[in-house]
């Protein structure tokens, strides 16, 4: 269980994407955490006393070893789209072999948890390349051998983007009308906030429940509640 005598210190990858900058805000906040710690590809816009920021090259990830000691928890919210990044080759990089990087490097400093955000139908036996991607990084993350690992499986994510994505911004309109008739019949398509994906996170990683941990849409969607 989470000891409050003790600050945990947070790393977090993909900290400028949609979930990852609501998470670190909301990991900013909590008294919890004594110490953030962000690897980006560009600095955020952003200032916090707890907050220390690194731009990094993940093709050289070998450098960026030192900056995984003293963490308690890795937070993993990298992802991108096959379109964004070129080709499946460049997709894979970013989706599977940059989460594996940073969780070997984690786990030989000592990192004892890593949360990390997948996709609902994730699965390495799919013939869906996307699927099947993340379904191999979840295998691949589980072989590791954290003291915790917990993975989150959301259906479409909601959000103000930076970058708009024509094909998930229609997509959402129509989760958006069709949610009020699929609450707890199909919890598990619906649409969910990109902040409630970071509350669910933060919430679980300071429970510190050992062993390997799947959570679907509709788990997170209950795991996210914000009860302010």
């Amino acid at each position: 269980m989470y000891l409050e005598n003790h600050e945990r210190q947070a790393l977090v990858i993909g900290a400028t994407g949609l979930v990852g900058g609501l998470l670190v805000r909301s990991l900013l906040q909590n008294p919890a955490y004594g110490r953030i710690r962000v690897l980006v590809r560009r600095p955020l816009e952003l200032e916090h006393a707890k907050l220390e920021q690194y731009v990094v090259d993940w093709e050289q990830h070998e450098e960026q070893k030192d900056l995984f000691r003293d963490v308690d928890d890795l937070y993993c919210c990298l992802g991108t789209t096959i379109k964004k990044a070129g080709s499946q080759e460049n997709f894979r990089q970013v989706d599977f072999h940059y989460p594996l990087k940073a969780a070997i490097l984690a786990k030989e400093h000592g990192v004892s948890q890593m949360l990390v955000i997948s996709s609902m139908g994730a699965d390495a036996g799919s013939r869906i390349f996307y699927s099947r991607t993340k379904g191999e990084m979840e295998e691949a993350l589980s072989a590791i051998g954290f003291v915790s690992l917990h993975i989150f499986r959301p259906s479409l994510i909601l959000g103000d983007r930076k970058e708009k994505r024509l094909g998930e911004q229609l997509a959402a309109h129509a989760m958006k009308f069709l949610d009020r008739w699929m609450k707890g019949r199909v919890d598990k398509y619906r649409a969910i906030q990109a902040s409630t994906i970071a509350r669910a996170m933060m919430n679980i990683a300071l429970v510190q429940t050992r062993g390997n941990h799947v959570y679907s849409n509709d788990v997170i969607h209950v795991l996210g509640l914000d009860e302010s």
